[in-house]
């Protein structure tokens, strides 16, 4: 936010080091009364932290959700407990999942006290959604770098989509504290390459380059010129040699703001610990210091040894005043802007208080295309395709692309208008992530977090290279939505390093992530929308070789997908002697196999099972419909690895499903090889009621 982010008073005063220390001793009292976490990084780092929210941040503390706020991301999570300070000081308001104020601080100095313990506030590394002013969960090393990028992307697209002459809405800026670790992890330097392309100039990463990691100095593993490589980025580097200089770090923060065409990192230098008798080590990083040590570090800032939790009068009510002082005009402005924005756009208006609400427009759904009956079939992705671009018309502020792979996942937005988000243009919809997964599936949480809907693409043999964000964005509860295509062996002649067999299982076993294989085009077309209606992410699995499209007339409605489970062929009347349960490219081989068991007399039923997650969270009483325990034959085809099948097929039933991996050849001869085909189907299904006649 260029306009307020000038330093209200760039003279050093007396509280300055008063309110530095304050932070250092609360995290050092916190620490030590958990027994647990890491106190380094906070007494480090304090006085970066301190001016960047006294003197620059643009934020409200009374509204810490205004959508126009600079954000500010602490990577290195461990230091948590310097996020936890800063909140306290500054007198963040707490408010719900509603925005609403709830009359209580986002921290309170009794939640710094029950750090790290069961049910706080303060957790050992933040978490979106517990703690009111967390802006995203951190913790694993590089993700935060990763969100960031995403934030920015996402201020980006906001300023372009609803920033007309007169009323700039969105100009915020993104300041993320980052370290040693997250320089090493490979996400940082994916996301720091795309934003140096993209030149990301509302970006600020702060990197602690303290030279200490767990293990020790960090001239074991990392010796690289950061410099140099974030240069070669297209990035504006700064360097500050000393942390404990706020007037140096003032100065980078306005070489920041000064630079309007690339993003900047400013490369601090601390001592981990500064001030401990175990400053610059290790043990200063990552535990405790001791009693001794703390009463030691106490005495080298002047603070009364004895003294735990101790905030000196006036302290928190400087800082918080300091921070208000610039957040609140702005956000006033701000809101007086929105209410004449309304006037004169009145329907952008209208979308924007959709998409801060988290919701979609009317009628977004209403030009998904129905699928005729087709023999020869179309591939889910293709199916996938034509519906994404039949809803993202309609949702202006759905934006995604895939990892050098929208050709083969089908993901791009072809329609009129849609466009290609760039350096110069950041008004397109769809992003070249280039061959970035990584941070690919962090960047997409992090536009989530700014508001937007995203979705993102990749093989599903490479879905491990994006597992990390996959599983924050569960833990975040954000519904972007993860498009892996080239589902299995159908895969074919690419063989097995490209043939997925475990993922399945893998993202099923992800808390919070529903992971839909959909059966043909038109259960396509209903996974879509239940992962556009989602609150939480969700995976959707899709084919690269054609699946038969089956007749919803002879068969159930594709809807029934929104329930997990379905029964989507079944018996005339009575009980049915076995099931056939199928995902995905099988289901409609379990379809005919079910056609020709029942002209031999056979009684079976046909379950579409595409979301297993979906389906456990029905009643009990649809499940025993649709599984009734009654019947303990069950058979279930699906071309990826057995795990967690048998919690459906029971002691007495088995599946047709892959133990080992796949390999080079066309599909037709590696369907025959596996046995997935309707003829061994049949035999098994014959089997398991043959062994099971009294």
């Amino acid at each position: 936010m260029t306009a307020t982010n000038a330093p209200a008073d760039p003279t050093p005063l007396p509280i300055d080091r008063l309110t530095i220390d304050t932070i250092r001793t609360l995290a050092i009292d916190a620490v030590e009364k958990a027994n647990s976490g890491h106190p380094g990084t906070p007494m480090a780092l304090a006085p970066v932290a301190y001016t960047l929210w006294r003197d620059y941040l643009g934020y409200d503390p009374a509204a810490p959700d205004w959508p126009n706020r600079d954000r500010f991301v602490l990577s290195v999570g461990h230091a948590s407990m310097l996020l936890y300070a800063i909140l306290h000081l500054a007198g963040v308001a707490e408010v719900d999942a509603a925005g609403r104020k709830t009359g209580h601080p986002a921290v309170s100095l009794d939640d710094i006290k029950q750090f790290r313990q069961l049910r706080s506030k303060t957790p050992g590394h933040p978490e979106y959604r517990m703690t009111t002013g967390v802006e995203t969960t951190t913790g694993p090393l590089g993700q935060g770098c990763g969100n960031s990028v995403g934030m920015a992307i996402a201020e980006r697209a906001l300023a372009a989509q609803f920033n007309r002459d007169r009323f700039t809405l969105f100009d915020h800026d993104i300041y993320v504290l980052c370290g040693d670790g997250d320089m090493m992890e490979g996400i940082s330097g994916e996301a720091a390459s795309l934003a140096g392309h993209l030149k990301l100039a509302n970006l600020c990463w702060i990197y602690d380059s303290n030279a200490i990691s767990i293990e020790g100095s960090t001239s074991l593993a990392f010796t690289e010129d950061t410099g140099k490589r974030f240069e070669a980025y297209g990035w504006n580097v700064i360097h500050v040699d000393d942390a404990n200089d706020t007037a140096a770090i003032g100065a980078a923060l306005t070489g920041f703001l000064a630079t309007k065409d690339r993003p900047t990192i400013i490369i601090v230098h601390s001592v981990i610990g500064w001030g401990s008798p175990k400053a610059g080590s290790e043990k200063a990083h990552g535990e405790p210091l001791g009693v001794d040590n703390v009463r030691a570090t106490k005495r080298a800032y002047g603070w009364p040894e004895d003294a735990q939790f101790l905030v000196p009068d006036g302290v928190a009510k400087a800082f918080g005043a300091a921070v208000a002082a610039r957040g609140r005009p702005a956000r006033e402005a701000w809101q007086a802007l929105c209410v004449r924005y309304r006037v004169d756009y009145p329907d952008d208006a209208a979308n924007l208080d959709l998409v801060l609400a988290g919701k979609l427009p009317d009628k977004w759904a209403q030009d998904i295309p129905a699928f005729p009956v087709d023999e020869k079939g179309v591939a889910s992705r293709d199916a996938g395709g034509k519906v994404l671009n039949a809803i993202a018309t309609h949702i202006p502020w759905l934006m995604g692309g895939a990892a050098d792979l929208s050709p083969s996942t089908k993901t791009n937005l072809t329609f009129d208008g849609a466009g290609s988000f760039e350096r110069d243009d950041h008004a397109g919809r769809n992003i070249h992530f280039g061959v970035r997964e990584h941070a690919m599936g962090a960047i997409a949480n992090g536009m989530v977090l700014s508001g937007l809907r995203a979705y993102v693409a990749t093989f599903l043999v490479f879905a491990d290279y994006m597992r990390a964000p996959i599983r924050l964005a569960a833990i975040m509860e954000l519904p972007v939505v993860f498009v892996f295509t080239h589902d299995s062996i159908g895969v074919g002649e690419d063989g097995p390093t490209h043939q997925p067999i475990e993922h399945l299982a893998t993202l099923r076993a992800i808390p919070g992530l529903d992971t839909i294989r959909p059966g043909d085009a038109n259960e396509t077309a209903v996974a879509w929308q239940v992962a556009l209606k989602s609150r939480t992410p969700t995976a959707l699995i899709l084919s690269r070789q054609p699946i038969l499209t089956l007749d919803r007339g002879r068969y159930a409605a594709a809807d029934g997908l929104a329930k997990g489970g379905y029964i989507l062929g079944d018996i005339v009347d009575g009980t049915p002697q076995i099931i056939l349960i199928g995902t995905g490219s099988e289901l409609p081989m379990v379809v005919a196999a079910h056609e020709r068991m029942s002209a031999e007399g056979i009684l079976s039923r046909v379950v579409s099972l595409p979301c297993w997650s979906l389906f456990e969270r029905q009643t009990a009483a649809y499940r025993e419909l649709v599984l009734p325990s009654a019947v303990l034959l069950r058979l279930a085809i699906e071309q990826a690895g057995p795990m967690g099948w048998d919690r459906y097929v029971g002691p007495e039933g088995t599946t047709i499903t892959m133990s080992r991996f796949g390999a080079s050849a066309p599909l037709v001869d590696l369907q025959a090889e596996f046995g997935f085909t309707v003829d061994n189907i049949c035999a098994v299904a014959h089997r398991l009621i043959d062994d099971h006649r009294p």
